[in-house]
């Protein structure tokens, strides 16, 4: 195990089979695998997927995954960091692909983010985290564990919650439990707003500081934000014509109600 990579090499045979069966491969798809390891999911993608494309960033694992996969026509092996790849380029000529990872907690959340701004090609995603990753992620308005990324999975993806899966399914054990979980990209995004960028800019500084009120935050926002909100009157005017109270915190807000602030700006 390497610490900078955050490696857990999944080992459970059961845990193994339950993933490939939330996946259900097929012949005539491209299958992304980030993180393939020592290869224990990746013997079983081989089988049922048309290509399988294992991203992997550690170069010490690449003569074992080239040894062990390396005769498989429909295998392509991309040393690489995920945060840096296009993975739309990378399954050309396929358009679509879907995704599985046993995601490093480490960056979990930073590539997932960097997943989603390439919904175009990616159509659903099967991804262990840590436990506490996923219940932030699925947490609805209201919950104490919303934040940004509840916000942003919740605009674009469609989640549920897989299974637990615990320390010892893995070598080493990590010292949390993990879950799987399923991502499926909405059409388009569960609500309308002419500027994106300005959504996720209003969304971080809205939890900027998650015990005060929006109107605080908002108020001490900064850059293009703090702009956009001064021309349109200030923060609570803008609250205001959104029909958000002012006293109400971002974990409280739906998704929906985050779009009506920025219509309000636009």
């Amino acid at each position: 195990m390497s610490k900078r990579f955050g490696q857990h090499f999944l080992k459970d045979k059961r845990t193994i089979q339950r993933i490939i069966d939330a996946l259900a491969p097929r012949a005539d798809e491209t299958i992304i695998e980030i993180g393939p390891g020592t290869g224990a999911l990746t013997a079983h993608l081989i089988e049922r997927a048309g290509q399988l494309i294992a991203v992997e960033f550690d170069k010490k694992l690449a003569p074992l995954l080239t040894e062990q996969f390396g005769a498989f026509p429909n295998f392509k092996l991309l040393m690489a960091d995920a945060l840096a790849t296009d993975f739309c380029r990378e399954i050309l000529p396929a358009t679509s692909t879907r995704l599985v990872a046993n995601l490093p907690y480490n960056i979990s959340t930073a590539i997932l983010q960097r997943l989603i701004e390439q919904r175009t090609c990616l159509s659903e995603m099967v991804v262990m985290l840590q436990r506490e990753v996923v219940e932030r992620i699925m947490a609805p308005a209201g919950s104490s564990e919303r934040g940004f990324l509840s916000v942003f999975v919740e605009a674009y993806c469609e989640t549920e919650k897989l299974f637990d899966v615990a320390p010892g399914a893995f070598r080493p054990p990590p010292k949390v439990w993990s879950s799987v979980m399923r991502l499926r990209f909405r059409p388009q995004m569960n609500t309308r707003v002419t500027d994106e960028a300005l959504l996720w800019e209003t969304v971080s500084a809205g939890f900027a500081q998650k015990r005060k009120t929006i109107l605080n935050n908002l108020r001490h926002a900064s850059g293009r934000l703090a702009e956009v909100l001064k021309r349109n009157g200030g923060a609570s005017i803008v609250l205001c014509k959104a029909g958000v109270e002012l006293q109400r915190r971002a974990e409280t807000l739906t998704v929906e109600e985050w779009g009506r602030i920025v219509r309000a700006m636009e």
